[in-house]
């Protein structure tokens, strides 16, 4: 088997030593005489796991005492609604700065829940930059301020978390987390989908800190009818993340994810990794007016690399290239068009070196 080289959104590539290992579970899981998918989520051996999990994602992000960390289904999409319906009381503010289509997405789900308000849209300046110190305000009786810290469609990022003061901060970390060391103390909520820099889709991992899960217990309860079960943080925290039966494999997966960047060293070496790779794509980009990359210079994102061809009729021409020569998923987002590179943590460098050789091939072919 060939394997090629993927750069895609989600579902993700995954460390090649990971997939082995899933392999190797699927027909018998350690000693248990029954395969991974097969093992009930209260046995001895899955609660190992899901421990194991929890603790490796804590020493990696360096996680405060206190906080809790759940892994949960419905990915980043259940949450917009999960986290104000939880840290709001009806009727509470809560602020959102929209960098991109799911912060677009999360105010429209909080809304149902809360008083939730856009305080900066950079949809006015085609969502080619987050926000500048001084830029955006939240209101003084916002509960909290909700961003995302990277954005997979228009490749930008957060460099440093916004200043919102004493606010308590929320954060959509799906196509970021653990790319790099991460202040976790300055946030209340973190989630993300597993399926960018986890491991597979199906598991969202939630970072609460004791204020949140307070919150829960109180402004979240305070609901008419209190909180859906399957919403409630407080008691998704009391059961472990176990209050239904949650994606073994996934989690298993998450735990092997997570092993292997121990293993390499922690998040300042996969940090070093990353901003390695995104230079050499986005040098490539800078070198020539072939190619015109979408974000401005201090808010790339070092997960998602976003261009256009000067020439757009060019761009079905790459990417079916491209795919024919082992580059697949190179196709922007259906909702914007051009390309698109996600180079999350386990997309070796040597993939972005076979994209930037076949990039210089191409303009000397089309340019």
């Amino acid at each position: 088997m060939a394997r090629a080289h993927n750069f895609s959104a989600g579902p993700a590539v995954l460390p090649l030593s990971v997939v082995e290992q899933l392999q190797e579970a699927l027909p018998e899981f350690r000693d248990t005489r029954l395969g991974l998918m097969e093992l009930s989520h209260r046995s001895a051996a899955f609660g190992e796991v899901i421990a194991s999990a929890r603790e490796r994602l804590k020493r990696l992000l360096a996680v405060p005492e206190g906080y809790e960390v759940l892994f949960l289904q419905g990915g980043a999409s259940l949450q917009f609604y999960m986290s104000a319906l939880n840290l709001t009381a009806p009727g509470e503010a809560a602020d959102y700065v929209l960098t991109g289509s799911w912060t677009k997405k999360a105010l429209k789900e909080a809304a149902r829940a809360c008083d939730a308000k856009a305080i900066w849209d950079g949809g006015e300046t085609g969502w080619k930059r987050v926000p500048r110190p001084g830029e955006y305000a939240p209101r003084d009786e916002a509960v909290y301020v909700y961003y995302t810290s990277n954005n997979t469609i228009f490749g930008t990022r957060w460099a440093e978390p916004p200043a919102v003061g004493e606010h308590h901060l929320v954060c959509d970390a799906s196509s970021d987390i653990c790319w790099g060391p991460m202040d976790v103390a300055r946030h209340d909520v973190i989630f993300a989908g597993a399926q960018k820099n986890l491991g597979p889709s199906g598991v969202t991992a939630v970072i609460l800190s004791p204020w949140a899960v307070e919150r829960s217990r109180t402004a979240g309860q305070s609901r008419p009818g209190g909180l859906p079960s399957m919403l409630d943080y407080g008691l998704m925290v009391d059961k472990g993340s176990m209050f239904n039966t949650p994606n073994t494999f996934g989690v298993f997966a998450l735990e092997r994810v997570l092993a292997w960047l121990e293993d390499l060293g922690g998040l300042a070496v996969m940090a070093e990794r990353n901003r390695e790779k995104a230079a050499l794509l986005y040098d490539e980009l800078d070198r020539t007016d072939f190619w015109r990359p979408h974000a401005e210079r201090d808010s790339r994102s070092l997960m998602n690399v976003t261009w256009r061809c000067a020439d757009p009729e060019l761009e079905p021409v790459f990417v079916k290239e491209a795919d024919a020569a082992g580059l697949v998923a190179l196709k922007g987002h259906r909702s914007v068009g051009g390309l698109r590179a996600s180079i999350y943590n386990a997309c070796p460098r040597e993939s972005v070196e076979a994209l930037v050789d076949f990039m210089r091939d191409f303009e000397r072919r089309h340019g």
